[in-house]
């Protein structure tokens, strides 16, 4: 038996909202790291390798389907910026971008042809995270703490690493109508990344006792107000905010990682901030056993929306690439990425033509981009997925952002047309009425 499966046997308290529950099968993973870059990478930059778009650069085509336009409107093919190459036992191409990735990628499956239903910023992201491109819906970490609770009673179910949210806010995270302790906890990298972690109390002892008061006055409002969302929110919150005081501290302290770990992941000495930080924290954060840990690639005053200029992909692609490849070798090498579901996605590809064969920069396009998975029980060393041969229209297995979710789902041992909650008079669910398994890139 797994110490995460150990975990999940210690724990009790069934009327908890975040009690450790049955999955609907059994699950090939217990736990998700959900990598978002925001701003929308581009596809024929990084992992989507297009011969056609470097021999044809520079050519005029009809763009108007793609600009959801009326009328014809040319634009020009513009070749990638960096060169690939093939890695792993298969092949894999792999931008210049990500030498330290390329390195990993047998434990990386490709999925090169994902759609979504957005080209706009706030949609995009709201969809990549919730489903819906249209209306504030549960957090995917949201659905996964409800679907299963915590093994870690002193530590949030699903917690997300950023120095601030990205498009869409912090609706990315929330979990709307869900009950409100599977909403995200932000974290902020850097010297105080919880605020009010300490107590303020002058003992332990003291602190209990005002909580033992707290708590019989809010289950006296709970008893007259028992159906109220609000009220048992704020009961659990208060639980989780005491417990974190003992366990945050612990797990947020990386003096107890050897040199050869903090290199792994780029980090040195003293470094809580940057995204090494982030990728050494949620594997610490998944080992101590919060369900769903989200980082967000998101700069202090940039990120991937490389309208103007391409170049700006090299610095944010460096920024990330050891650490991501450090996330992986490192779970790897402790028994956990067997167990332990990464994903990387980003809200919509960049266009593989623009106004002029000349133009630095790359606009939104949703009708093609990249997203990878690793661990978690999903096959290593794969690329699935086509595009055509510019890399506009994803043509072969095909996969939508609901296809992604279902699939983190179902790995998780969830099935997302049964995960439902009932809301304004309906069935609620992750992948509203659509979605299908990836079961190609499965083990």
């Amino acid at each position: 038996m797994t110490a995460f499966a150990e975990m999940c046997n210690q724990v009790s308290g069934q009327d908890d909202p975040l009690s450790a529950r049955r999955s609907h099968f059994s699950a090939k993973a217990d736990r998700v790291i959900f990598i978002y870059a925001t701003g929308g990478v581009s596809h024929v930059d990084t992992f989507d390798y297009k011969p056609s778009l470097i021999k044809d650069h520079g050519k005029s085509i009809l763009a108007s389907r793609w600009l959801n336009k009326s009328g014809e409107f040319e634009r020009f093919l513009i070749k990638p910026h960096w060169g690939f190459q093939q890695y792993g036992e298969n092949g894999i191409w792999v931008s210049d971008l990500f030498p330290h990735l390329s390195d990993v990628i047998d434990d990386v499956c490709v999925l090169n042809a994902m759609h979504c239903d957005s080209d706009g910023h706030d949609k995009g992201t709201l969809a990549a995270h919730t489903g819906s491109a249209q209306f504030a819906r549960p957090s995917v970490g949201s659905w996964v703490s409800y679907g299963l609770g915590t093994v870690n009673q002193n530590l949030p179910s699903f917690m997300v690493l950023a120095p601030h949210a990205p498009y869409a806010g912090a609706q990315t995270w929330g979990s709307d109508f869900l009950p409100g302790c599977h909403q995200g906890t932000h974290v902020v990298p850097g010297a105080d990344p919880i605020k009010n972690i300490q107590p303020r109390v002058a003992s332990k002892r003291l602190q209990t006792m005002e909580l033992g008061l707290l708590r019989t006055l809010n289950e006296t409002k709970q008893s007259e107000r028992l159906n109220d969302a609000a009220v048992n929110a704020r009961i659990r919150s208060f639980e989780t905010a005491f417990g974190m005081q003992s366990a945050a501290p612990e797990a947020f302290d990386i003096t107890q990682e050897d040199q050869r770990t903090l290199e792994m992941y780029g980090i040195t000495a003293g470094d809580r901030s940057g995204f090494g930080w982030q990728c050494l924290m949620a594997r610490r954060l998944v080992e101590r056993g919060v369900r769903f840990v989200e980082l967000i690639d998101v700069g202090s005053n940039s990120n991937w929306d490389s309208h103007g200029n391409m170049a700006d992909h090299e610095r944010l692609a460096k920024n990330v690439d050891k650490p991501m490849a450090g996330l992986i070798s490192d779970l790897k090498r402790r028994g956990m990425l067997e167990r332990t579901l990464v994903v990387w996605t980003t809200e919509f590809g960049r266009t593989p033509f623009n106004m002029s064969p000349t133009h630095a920069g790359r606009e939104h396009h949703n009708f093609c981009f990249t997203s990878w998975m690793a661990g978690g029980g999903v096959k290593g060393g794969l690329s699935y997925g086509v595009s055509d041969e510019y890399g506009i229209m994803a043509t072969e297995d095909s996969a939508h952002t609901h296809d992604l979710h279902a699939t983190i789902l179902h790995q998780l041992g969830l099935d997302h047309e049964r995960l439902t909650f009932r809301h304004a008079g309906r069935d609620f669910r992750l992948t509203d009425v659509h979605g299908n398994v990836l079961h190609d890139v499965l083990q």
